[in-house]
C-alpha cells in the first residue's frame, strides 16, 4: 500500500510539472544571461555569460579537432589524446592533478566527438585562478606520459569490447559506418581495435601539436565572474597560449542512391533496428521545421506517430524513437527500435509507411500545437544549468548559428506551419534510399532462410 501511495504521487508530481512545460513556461519571457564575447590576438574565440546565483565557474572549450580529422588507419586518435590531455602536465602528474581537483572539490573532464574535442572545468569561485591553471596547463602542456597512453588504450579497447556485445550499441555503431561509408564521419570516435593498435605516444604529440591551438577553439566560460575580471586575471595566461597553421581537412560525403541493409545474427530475442539516411548540417536554415517534423513522427515520445502506431496499437517495442543528428558537414536521420524478432519486418514496413505518410500528408493542428508547446517550453530546461548553458553557447559559435540562436529560437519554432513540416518531410526523409541495421536473430526475424 505505502509504495502504491508513493508511485500515485510521484505520478501526481510528474503530471504537474508537465502541465507547467507545457503550458506555462511558453508564455513566460526567455532569455540568456548576459553574454559577452571576444577574439583575443591568438585566433581564441573567447565568451563570457555572467551568472552570478551561485559561487561557481563553468568552462567550457571546444576544438575544431574531431574524430573526422584521424589520420587514415589511425583512426580514435582524436579520442586517445583528449583523453591524454588529463594524464599529466609538464607542472604536475596526473595523480597530483587529481589530488588537487579533489581538494578544490572541482570537475575537470575531456572527451572527443566527431566534429570537435572538448575539455570542461567547473570550480568554485575563490579557486578559479588556481582550477583554471590546472585546466591550461591540461592543454597546452601535456606529456602523455608512455604508461598512460597504453592504459588509455586498454581501456578504449575494453569499452569497444563492450560495444560489441550490446546489440544496440552495436546497431548503432554500424548504422553510421555503413551510412558514411567512404567519409570522415564514418568511423567510430573511439576507433577499431586495429587502429589503436597502430597509434603511438609520437602519434598523440603530433596530433595535440597540430590541432591544439586556440585559432581553432572556443571558450566559453559562464557562472560567477565578469568579462573583466576574465582580462584582469586570466587573459595573460591565455595569450600565452601559442596559434599555428591549421591544415583544412577535405570533407566529401558520397550520394545514397539506393537502399542498403545489414543484418548481424545474434542469439537474442529481440531485433535492435535502426532505419535512417544522410541529413543535413547543423546550421542548416530548414532546421527549425525538421524538429518539428521530427517531433511529431517519432521524436515526441508517447504522442508521437511512431509510437502510437507501434508500441500502442500493435505493442511491438516498448520504446521507439527519431531523431535528426546534426553534424558540421553531413548529419544524419534515424529511426531507432527494439521489438521481438518476429515482428521485426512488419515493424520497419510501419517506419516506412510513417515517413511516407508525413511527406504525401499535413498533419494535424492539434500535433502541431502539441509540438509547439513542448519544443518552446522545454527550451529553457536545456539552460537550466552552467554547464548545458555553456554547451549551448559553445555549439552556437562553432556552427555558426547567430548570436541571437537562442534568443529567436521560441519565436522560430512557432512560426513553423504544416505546410513546412510536409515540405521538410519530403526533403530530408528517404524511405526509398534508407540504410537499414538489424541485429537479432535474423532466421526468426524473417531474413535468413
Amino acid at each position: 500500500m505505502k509504495n502504491s501511495k508513493l508511485k500515485s504521487l510521484y505520478t501526481y508530481r510528474w503530471r504537474i510539472c508537465l502541465i507547467f512545460i507545457l503550458l506555462v513556461l511558453p508564455r513566460l519571457a526567455f532569455s540568456l544571461p548576459f553574454t559577452e564575447r571576444v577574439t583575443l590576438q591568438t585566433g581564441l574565440r573567447l565568451i563570457v555569460s555572467e551568472d552570478h546565483s551561485l559561487p561557481f565557474v563553468t568552462f567550457q572549450l571546444i576544438i575544431d579537432g574531431g574524430s573526422r580529422i584521424d589520420p587514415p588507419n589511425k583512426e580514435g586518435l582524436s579520442y586517445i589524446t583528449a583523453k591524454g590531455l588529463l594524464h599529466g602536465t609538464t607542472r604536475n602528474t596526473a595523480q597530483h592533478m587529481n589530488n588537487t581537483l579533489d581538494f578544490l572539490g572541482a570537475n575537470l573532464s575531456s572527451s572527443s566527438s566527431k566534429d570537435y574535442i572538448s575539455v570542461a572545468l567547473k570550480v568554485l569561485k575563490k579557486d578559479l585562478v588556481q582550477g583554471f591553471n590546472l585546466f591550461m596547463d591540461a592543454i597546452t602542456q601535456p606529456v602523455f606520459p608512455e604508461d598512460e597512453f597504453r592504459r588509455e588504450i586498454q581501456r578504449t579497447l575494453g569499452a569497444i569490447k563492450s560495444v560489441e556485445e550490446d546489440p544496440g550499441g552495436l546497431s548503432e555503431r554500424e548504422f553510421l559506418k555503413t551510412l558514411f561509408a567512404n567519409s570522415p564521419y564514418g568511423h567510430p570516435v573511439m576507433g577499431t581495435g586495429e587502429s589503436l593498435d597502430r597509434l603511438t605516444r609520437n602519434d598523440m604529440i603530433s596530433f595535440h601539436n597540430t590541432y591544439i591551438r586556440p585559432n581553432q577553439a572556443i571558450l566559453v566560460i559562464v557562472g560567477d565572474v565578469s568579462l573583466n575580471e576574465i582580462k584582469k586575471d586570466l587573459t595573460g595566461r591565455l595569450e600565452t597560449w601559442i596559434a599555428g597553421e591549421v591544415s583544412k581537412v577535405s570533407y566529401e560525403q558520397p550520394p545514397v542512391s539506393s537502399a542498403k541493409t545489414l543484418t548481424i545474427d545474434r542469439a537474442i530475442t529481440q531485433a535492435n533496428i535502426v532505419l535512417g539516411n544522410l541529413g543535413p548540417p547543423r546550421n542548416n536554415p530548414d532546421f527549425f521545421p525538421m524538429v518539428v517534423m521530427n517531433y511529431i513522427l517519432g521524436g515526441g515520445g508517447f504522442s508521437s506517430r511512431l509510437f502510437t502506431e507501434i508500441r500502442a496499437k500493435r505493442g511491438f517495442a516498448y520504446s521507439v524513437h527519431s531523431a535528426f543528428d546534426f553534424k558540421k558537414y553531413t548529419g544524419s536521420f534515424s529511426v531507432n527500435l527494439q521489438t521481438k524478432n518476429d515482428s521485426a519486418r512488419e515493424a520497419i514496413s510501419i517506419v516506412l509507411a510513417e515517413m511516407k505518410k508525413i511527406q504525401t500528408e499535413p498533419v494535424t493542428d492539434m500535433e502541431l500545437e502539441g509540438a509547439r508547446k513542448y519544443l518552446t517550453g522545454s527550451f529553457p530546461l536545456r539552460l537550466d544549468t552552467q554547464a548545458k548553458l555553456a554547451s549551448f553557447l559553445a555549439q552556437v559559435e562553432f556552427y555558426g548559428l547567430g548570436d541571437d540562436h537562442a534568443d529567436k529560437y521560441v519565436s522560430h519554432i512557432k512560426a513553423v506551419t504544416k505546410e513546412d513540416v510536409q515540405r521538410v518531410a519530403k526533403k530530408y526523409l528517404n524511405p526509398g534510399a534508407y540504410t537499414l541495421i538489424v541485429v537479432g536473430n535474423l532466421k526468426e526475424a524473417g531474413f535468413r532462410e
